[in-house]
């Protein structure tokens, strides 16, 4: 199989993530074969293995990382992941290209220590349409940070210009808007989106919970999701005015799993708070509330702890290697199936067993989409 050769608009811990875990399960890694299976949902999909993935372009705005070789970009600061043992990035052919700010940094941002936050480049954002052509990507990978309305609709008409791929991976709703869904599926361009889910984070597990309340016949009362991290997603999320489709995004994959949905005094999903020295290790309190038989009291509470950023990129590289499989077949749109399995707010909300077995006849080719 060739190449799936993606570009990635934000080098931040996310994309660090996702290609340290390229490296990990390549092939010959320290002499031997890395484990399968260890820690992905799919090793092989239609064909495609973690290591077909391909950097050929990248976008970011911050000064250490721009003009900086993509593999030395993704450990720059203020990346505060933690790197993966044993895994070493080859250097890349790839130079880091200024991309358009717009609203892409938060004001707020600038209060904080410089290794915490972004420091903008003094340089001219470059030709991303251009950039694109010359790299010869095929589907552009959105990591840009909570809040960029504009600068995500920008790269998503960009992706429209060039028949590229969009992978929207945060909280702007361009695959879940009928609009512009639209527009992905009359220039027959397969996009996945909005707002990447992690394997087993808060999100998934609040749904799994939910579901099982509504399923063993429990009625929720209220509930609430409260998460802490110390990386610049949280820090970028401390402005509220930032935060309106992230809450949307997180409170309508967990109502989506109740026959009657919450009023919404009594759900609250969203982050917490920035705590520093967390990095980008997330914490999520979750607590529920409901009546069960003869409207006995049940209570839920529980404590998640996990690594966010490789959290993500678990979702992400069985997004990429779908996306690219519809590219082969010459399916053009939002992928319905694989949105629902690893986005928060897809076109179509699907409970996730069912998702996951849509996803397989995705693969199997028995599933338009």
């Amino acid at each position: 199989m060739s190449k799936i050769r993606v570009a990635i608009a934000g080098v931040g811990n996310c994309a660090s993530s996702l290609v340290q875990g390229i490296e990990y399960y390549r092939s010959g890694t320290n002499g031997h074969k890395q484990e399968e299976h260890l820690g992905l949902m799919n090793y092989d999909l239609g064909g495609y293995l973690p290591e077909d993935i391909e950097v050929v372009a990248a976008f970011d705005i911050d000064k250490r990382k721009v003009g900086e070789r993509f593999d030395v970009a993704v450990m720059a600061k203020p990346n505060c992941v933690l790197p993966i043992y044993n895994v070493t990035l080859p250097k890349s052919k790839v130079k880091v290209e200024m991309g358009p700010v717009l609203d892409g940094l938060s004001e707020h941002m600038k209060d904080f220590p410089a290794d915490r936050t972004f420091a903008v480049a003094n340089k001219k954002p470059a030709n991303v349409e251009k950039v694109l052509r010359d790299s010869g990507a095929e589907i552009l990978i959105n990591y840009l940070p909570v809040g960029s309305q504009q600068a995500t609709e920008n790269y998503a008409e960009v992706c429209l210009k060039t028949g590229i791929s969009f992978i929207n991976c945060m909280p702007v709703f361009i695959v879940s808007n009928q609009e512009w869904a639209k527009r992905f599926e009359q220039k027959r361009i397969p996009c996945i989106g909005d707002d990447i889910k992690s394997q087993v984070g808060a999100t998934i597990v609040h749904r799994v919970l939910t579901k099982l309340f509504n399923d063993r016949g429990m009625q929720i009362d209220r509930t609430y999701q409260l998460n802490t991290g110390g990386n610049t997603d949280f820090l970028n999320m401390l402005n509220r005015t930032r935060l309106l489709s992230k809450k949307i995004s997180k409170t309508a994959a967990v109502q989506s799993q109740m026959t009657v949905p919450l009023e919404d005094e009594n759900i609250h999903i969203g982050p917490s708070d920035y705590v520093p020295w967390q990095n980008d290790n997330k914490v999520c309190y979750l607590r529920m509330e409901g009546r069960g038989f003869a409207g006995f009291p049940i209570n839920l509470e529980l404590r998640l702890s996990v690594e966010d950023s490789p959290n993500s990129a678990g979702c992400a590289i069985d997004a990429i290697r779908a996306c690219r499989v519809a590219r082969d077949r010459k399916i053009g749109g939002p992928l319905i199936s694989i949105s629902s399995y690893t986005m928060k707010h897809p076109p179509k909300q699907i409970p996730d067993t069912e998702a996951k077995e849509l996803v397989k006849k995705f693969i199997q080719g028995t599933c338009p989409r």
